[in-house]
């Protein structure tokens, strides 16, 4: 089960960081987008600024929003390498989240849930108790 909970916690990691980088080249995107309305001379100076303005908020709305789907996920894949109790439920949550995500979602939400429902993957995130 090890080997499950080790290749599990790397693709949360890769689809995580895929999300990141997803995010910024969305923010790359819109501020280049508010650039070029920036230098269009044909349009007046006010709506040049509302343009960029628009651009440049709807590029860091969705920017966000993709980080703040993203970021835990990668969270989680990082406790999961390290066997922290706390990761075992926060991937429970994901996972089941992801099944919403066709197709690659949907087959980690399902491989994640079989892996860390399963009895001997739980005892393996018992917090330790130091020898008395």
């Amino acid at each position: 089960m090890r080997d499950h909970i080790r290749i599990l916690g790397i693709l949360h990691i890769v689809f995580g960081a895929m999300g990141v980088i997803g995010a910024l080249i969305v923010l790359l995107v819109f501020g280049g987008l508010a650039g070029a309305i920036g230098v269009a001379g044909d349009t007046p100076d006010a709506d040049r600024a509302t343009g960029m303005a628009v651009m440049g908020v709807i590029g860091l709305v969705v920017c966000g929003f993709v980080l703040l789907i993203s970021l835990p996920g990668l969270i989680a894949g990082i406790g999961l390498l390290k066997y922290r109790p706390w990761s075992r439920m926060l991937t429970i949550v994901i996972s089941a989240l992801d099944l919403l995500s066709v197709p690659f979602g949907t087959a980690l939400g399902i491989y994640g849930l079989w892996v860390l429902l399963s009895q001997p993957t739980e005892a393996l995130f018992q917090p330790r108790r130091a020898a008395m």
